[in-house]
């Protein structure tokens, strides 16, 4: 059935290697972040087989999918004070930045004999998550050290998600200092400084993140092969480990330019065509529901991607040398939000190649 992404797990495998690798060198642990893939048991196992013992995502429901792997799972996001106990249950270790919300995680791992790992979120500029009074933070900490079930493991740091801010020294220089004064406050060296995400692997190969600083939370990275500072592609590493299959339902010759007064799109904004005179048009049965058209690229070069709606794949399909018919398939090789959404979409079939 179509459409269907084929999964390409060696070279998921082989990015995780690399990538572990060059973090190994700089005396940096991974977290190997699923949340792309909806916590895919299977490519959670691509990463555990090339080296990456600690699983990371963003919700507890693909946590949950991962309980037969063998390896620390980290919750990535915040928790909701609603899931507390369902965390503890699928989860060893999540990122916090309310005391609050430990104290209910405290309380939960005491109901069914648990331990839970807690990391301390500092907030260095990004607006998102994470404490942005670091004296709070360090009281925080005192606080959960004195907790019977939970355990501060350390602190950590998210840069790039929502701000772009973007790593540098001094911001790795401040968590690491951070961190020494945690543990200074709680009498005992903290386990894990948590420095970002695939953002900071560009400023790791130059050499600028401190001693200090042992772990990093990668998903782009592995899956892709990209560092998402610069937006280069990792030596050796793949960028096709996803292919999306989608079958073509319409194929016309068609103006260009759409005739009629032209409105504007879902989101209030008012499109805009260049007449190119008469093109030969394929529709294909796939849309935003299953996939993002702006970080997709179709493997046919002479095919152009001009839009979708909820449900459609519009293409200019004029200089492809291929001679395609209704009923053929069209492959895209897809980027970090179109795969997100194709693993979030049951009308996209998973294929798994080894």
């Amino acid at each position: 059935m179509y459409p269907r992404v084929r999964i390409y797990l060696e070279r998921i495998r082989n990015n995780a290697s690399i990538v572990a690798g060059l973090c190994a060198g700089h005396a940096l642990s991974v977290t190997g972040v699923t949340k792309v893939v909806r916590g895919d048991p299977k490519i959670a196992q691509a990463f555990l087989d090339a080296g990456v013992n600690k699983i990371g995502d963003s919700r507890v429901e693909n946590l949950a999918r991962l309980k037969g792997l063998d390896a620390e799972k980290w919750l990535i996001r915040p928790p909701m004070r609603s899931e507390v106990a369902a965390l503890v249950e699928h989860a060893d270790v999540s990122l916090n930045s309310e005391l609050a919300t430990i104290d209910a995680i405290n309380e939960a791992a005491g109901a069914c004999g648990k331990k839970h790992k807690v990391i301390l979120m500092a907030d260095l500029g990004d607006i998102r998550e994470g404490y942005v009074d670091y004296d709070e933070l360090l009281k925080a900490a005192e606080q959960v050290e004195r907790m019977t079930n939970v355990e501060l493991y350390g602190i950590g740091t998210n840069l790039t998600c929502f701000s772009f801010i973007q790593p540098d020294e001094r911001k790795m220089q401040q968590l690491a200092s951070l961190a020494q004064r945690v543990s200074e406050r709680v009498g005992r060296e903290v386990s894990v400084v948590s420095g970002g995400n695939s953002a900071t692997l560009d400023l790791m190969l130059r050499g600028g993140i401190c001693e200090g600083v042992n772990n990093l939370r990668l998903g782009e990275s592995l899956l892709f092969g990209k560092e998402r500072a610069q937006y280069r592609f990792l030596p050796g590493t793949c960028n096709d480990a996803f292919i999306l299959e989608c079958e073509i339902v319409e194929l016309k010759e068609k103006p260009s330019l759409p005739w009629g007064q032209i409105g504007v799109d879902s989101y209030g904004n008012r499109p805009s065509f260049e007449d190119r005179g008469k093109r030969l048009r394929a529709v294909c049965a796939l849309g935003k529901q299953d996939f993002d058209a702006e970080t997709a690229v179709p493997l046919d070069e002479g095919i152009a991607m001009l839009g979708a709606s909820s449900d459609h794949l519009m293409l200019d399909i004029t200089d492809s040398k291929r001679s395609y018919q209704v009923g053929d398939i069209v492959e895209l090789k897809l980027g970090y939000f179109a795969t997100l959404r194709a693993f979030n979409s049951e009308y996209v079939e998973k294929v798994y190649i080894d």
